[in-house]
C-alpha cells in the first residue's frame, strides 16, 4: 500500500488537531474541548473561502496539516473558480498533506453540516479508484476511559508514532469510486475512524456539488454511540492511485441548527 493511503486514516482523525497532547491525554481532542469556547448561534460557519481574495495567505483561522515530517506537503491556495473564491488543493506525486481549523461545536445543538466541493474530471477514474480525492473530516471528543484495552493502546501508539496522535473519534465524508454512496468503512488503523461515502463515479466531475448532511444521526449509525464536542474539522487532497498528481476544489463549511419544526431526540 502506498505512504499516502496508510496514512490516510490516521491523518484524516488528526487533521483538525493540535501540535502537541499532555501526557495525561491520550488524545488531542480532550484539551481541545476543555480550552476552546462553544460557538454558539443559528449557524456556525467553520469555512468562508468564498469570502476571502484568490492568493490570499491566510485561509480564516485554517492552518496547514502535514502527515510525516519530511513528506511532500498538498499546495492549497485561494483562487477564483467560475466567479467564486475557493481553496484549490494541488497534489503533486507522493504529496499528502490538508488544512485543519480547531473549532468547538455541540452537534446537539448544530447537527447539520453542509460544504462544497469540487472534482475535476482528471482527478477522478483511475487516480481515484480507491483513494478518495476529496475527505472532509470531523474529530469528536471523548472519554476514552470508556474505550477497551485495545482501542486505548491504538491511541498510545499513535500518540507515540505519528506527529498529532489520534481524537477519541473521527467521521470522514469522501468521494470514492469503488464504493457505493452511504458505504461505511473503517481506516485500516483502527475502528475510531470510519468513513461515509457520499460520492462516487465521475457523473458530477467538474462540477459543484454541496453536500448537506446530519452529523448527528451519522455519528449514531456509524459508532453506535451519540457523539461528543466536535473540536476540529478538516480537508486533504493527496496524489492518485496511480501516482498522478491531482486537484480538488473546496467552498464554505457550515454547521446548522435543526428548524423550529424538528427535533433532536435526546
Amino acid at each position: 500500500m502506498r505512504t499516502g493511503a496508510a496514512f490516510a486514516g490516521i491523518f484524516a482523525a488528526a487533521l483538525a488537531g493540535c501540535a502537541s497532547v499532555g501526557e495525561e491525554d491520550l488524545t488531542w481532542s480532550a484539551p481541545l474541548a476543555r480550552t476552546l469556547p462553544v460557538e454558539r448561534g443559528a449557524v456556525v460557519e467553520a469555512a468562508r473561502f468564498s469570502r476571502l481574495r484568490p492568493g490570499a495567505q491566510e485561509f480564516g483561522g485554517w492552518e496547514p496539516f502535514l502527515i510525516e515530517r519530511g513528506r511532500t506537503q498538498t499546495t492549497y491556495r485561494m483562487v477564483t473558480v467560475e466567479g467564486a473564491s475557493a481553496i484549490e488543493a494541488s497534489a503533486e506525486k507522493g504529496a499528502g498533506s490538508g488544512l485543519w481549523r480547531k473549532i468547538h461545536i455541540d452537534p446537539r445543538s448544530h447537527p447539520i453540516v453542509e460544504w462544497r466541493w469540487r472534482v475535476p474530471r482528471d482527478a477522478v477514474g483511475a487516480a481515484s479508484r480507491t483513494s478518495p480525492p476529496v475527505r472532509l473530516s470531523l474529530g469528536f471528543d471523548g472519554d476514552a476511559d470508556k474505550l477497551d484495552v485495545e482501542d486505548r493502546v491504538k491511541l498510545r501508539l499513535a500518540k507515540a508514532l505519528t506527529v498529532n496522535g489520534l481524537p477519541y473519534a473521527s467521521l470522514l465524508y469522501v468521494w470514492k469510486n469503488d464504493s457505493k454512496p452511504e458505504t461505511v468503512y473503517p481506516s485500516p488503523h483502527t475502528e475510531r475512524v470510519r468513513h461515509i461515502v457520499v460520492e462516487s463515479g465521475e457523473r458530477r466531475a467538474g462540477q459543484w456539488i454541496t453536500v448537506r448532511r446530519n452529523l448527528l444521526e451519522d455519528y449514531r449509525r456509524v459508532f453506535g454511540e451519540d457523539p461528543g464536542h466536535i473540536v476540529g474539522v478538516g480537508i486533504m487532497t493527496d496524489f492518485g492511485d496511480d501516482g498522478s498528481g491531482r486537484r480538488a476544489f473546496y467552498g464554505d463549511i457550515s454547521f446548522r441548527a435543526l428548524p423550529s419544526t424538528d427535533s433532536v431526540p435526546r
